[in-house]
């Protein structure tokens, strides 16, 4: 399908977007864009809890019990998601894990991406 058309006909798969947050934060906010860039243009509307709920003054992510709580939320959205998609550039994280472990729960669709696939 071509890139530009999905966008066109504005017709958006739901989609989780799983790709790391800890550790490397600023680099791994930075990846989470582009990937959310390369769901939209592959025509996914992607729900990337970890960029919404790690913006200062939502949840602390340095904090368990908030952190808990910001995939839980995130997760909250796997029963309308049509799959979930997982960037693996930088590897997959434990966070990532458990989407991933929760989308095969409810027998969704799980897709491993890279970036790299999609560059000329």
């Amino acid at each position: 399908m071509c890139r530009m058309r999905a966008m066109a006909r504005h017709q958006f798969r739901r989609v989780i977007l799983e790709s790391p947050y800890a550790g490397d934060v600023d680099g791994n906010l930075n990846y989470a864009r582009a990937c959310v860039r390369d769901c939209v243009l592959r025509g996914d509307s992607p729900q990337a809890s970890h960029l919404l709920f790690t913006q200062p003054g939502i949840l602390d992510d340095l904090d368990p019990a908030e952190r808990a709580l910001g995939i839980d939320a995130g997760l909250a959205w796997l029963p309308v998601a049509e799959a979930t998609v997982v960037y693996t550039d930088h590897g997959i994280s434990p966070g990532m894990s458990k989407g991933i472990d929760a989308a095969r729960e409810l027998q969704r669709p799980v897709e491993f991406r890279t970036l790299q696939e999609t560059k000329p």
